[in-house]
C-alpha cells in the first residue's frame, strides 16, 4: 500500500476540474451509435432460474446489446413485494463476470430489482466467471481490454461494452413489476466507469452510484499510476511509438470526465485517496465534470482501491432510499 497525499492534497482535489479532451463529434457519435444498436432490434428472454434461497426470486436474462449481440444477466427480486419496483443495474469490475446465482443479495434484500450485467467478453479474470462473447474482432493489442480496437472508436472496445450498459437500462424498462421511471446505475471500478457512462447516455435515471471509477481523465491517468489496466495503454505505446494521438484520440469518446459532462441523474461517487488503480484526482475529474446537482463524494482517506466496500453499500442505500 501506498501513503496518503500521493496525488493532490484533499483540497486541490476538491477543485480539480481540469480540461478534458473532447473531440466534436463526441455526441453524434453516441447517438448514432445507440440508435444503431437500438435498431437491431433483438428480444429480452427471461427464464426463472432455480436458486436455494426463500427470500428473492433469480431469473436468468438474456438482452440485445451492441449491434443486437446477446448479452447476459441476472435479476435478482424480492419475492412476495408487489411491484412496480425501483431498480438497480449494476455493472461489473474489470475482468469479472455476472458469477453465479447469489453472489449479489443486497440491492434485492433492500426492496429493490436488481440487474446484474455480464461484460462481454470477461468474467475469466477472477470471481465465478461470465457467460457473455463480445463477436467483434480488434487489431493489434496488448493482453487485457483496453487496447482492444484502439486505432479507432468505432472498433474500441468500450464502445461496445458501453452500449451493452444503455441497453441494459432499456431492457430493465421493458421487464414487468419494474418501474421504468425509477431505474438507476451502480458499479465499482470498472463498473463505476460503465456506470458514469451509462448515466451520460441514458435519460430519466433515478441515480449513478459510481465507486472508485475507473475509466476517467485517460491523459492523466495513462503514466501517472504504474497499475493496471491504465498501465496496458503505457505498455501498447511503449511499442507502438507515435501513437499517442491517435490513441488518446480514440479514448476521449470514452473518458468518463466527458461522460459526466452530459450526466444529470442524482449522484454518489467513492474515492479513495490511497487508490493507486484510479488515482484519486482521475475521481474527481469526473465528479466535478459531473452535470448533476444532486452530487455527493464519499472520501476513504486510508483505502486503496477497495473504497468503501460494504461500508459504502450502507451509504448508497441510504441515498438511493431518499430518492426512489
Amino acid at each position: 500500500m501506498g501513503v496518503p497525499r500521493f496525488d493532490l492534497s484533499p483540497a486541490e482535489l476538491a477543485e480539480y476540474l481540469p480540461e478534458v479532451s473532447e473531440p466534436a463529434d463526441f455526441d453524434a457519435f453516441w447517438q448514432s451509435t445507440i440508435a444503431e444498436a437500438r435498431a437491431a432490434g433483438g428480444e429480452v428472454v427471461v427464464t426463472a432460474a432455480e436458486s436455494p434461497f426463500h427470500t428473492v426470486d433469480v431469473f436468468d436474462v438474456t438482452f440485445p446489446g451492441f449491434a443486437g449481440d446477446p448479452v447476459k444477466a441476472w435479476l435478482i427480486v424480492p419475492r412476495g413485494i408487489e411491484g412496480p419496483l425501483p431498480a438497480v443495474v449494476e455493472y461489473i469490475g474489470y475482468g469479472g463476470g455476472r458469477g453465479v446465482i447469489g453472489e449479489k443479495l443486497g440491492w434485492a434484500s433492500a426492496g429493490y430489482a436488481h440487474f446484474v450485467m455480464d461484460t462481454r467478453g470477461q468474467g475469466s479474470a477472477w470471481g465465478t466467471g461470465g457467460a457473455t462473447a463480445d463477436p467483434h474482432g480488434s487489431g493489434a493489442a496488448f493482453p487485457g481490454y483496453m487496447t482492444r480496437g484502439i486505432d479507432d472508436p468505432e472498433s474500441y472496445y468500450y464502445r461496445r461494452v458501453y452500449t451493452d450498459a444503455v441497453r441494459a437500462i432499456d431492457a430493465v424498462r421493458t421487464l414487468p413489476g419494474i418501474d421504468p421511471a425509477r431505474v438507476s446505475v451502480a458499479g465499482a471500478s470498472q463498473g463505476g466507469g460503465i456506470a458514469i457512462a451509462a448515466a451520460g447516455l441514458s435519460d430519466g435515471l433515478v441515480a449513478a452510484l459510481p465507486e472508485v471509477p475507473f475509466l476517467c481523465h485517460f491523459e492523466r491517468a495513462i503514466g501517472f499510476t504504474d497499475r493496471d489496466p491504465y498501465n496496458e495503454v503505457v505498455r501498447y505505446l511503449s511499442v507502438h511509438r507515435g501513437a499517442e494521438q491517435r490513441v488518446f484520440e480514440t479514448l476521449s469518446y470514452f473518458d468518463g470526465a466527458n461522460l459526466a459532462k452530459r450526466a444529470t441523474a442524482a449522484t454518489l461517487f467513492s474515492v479513495a485517496l490511497m487508490d493507486f488503480t484510479c488515482p484519486p484526482s482521475t475521481v474527481y475529474a469526473a465528479f466535478n465534470h459531473y452535470q448533476g446537482a444532486d452530487k455527493q463524494i464519499e472520501v476513504y482517506p486510508y483505502n486503496d482501491h477497495e473504497g468503501g466496500q460494504a461500508v459504502q453499500f450502507l451509504r448508497q442505500a441510504a441515498f438511493l432510499a431518499a430518492r426512489v
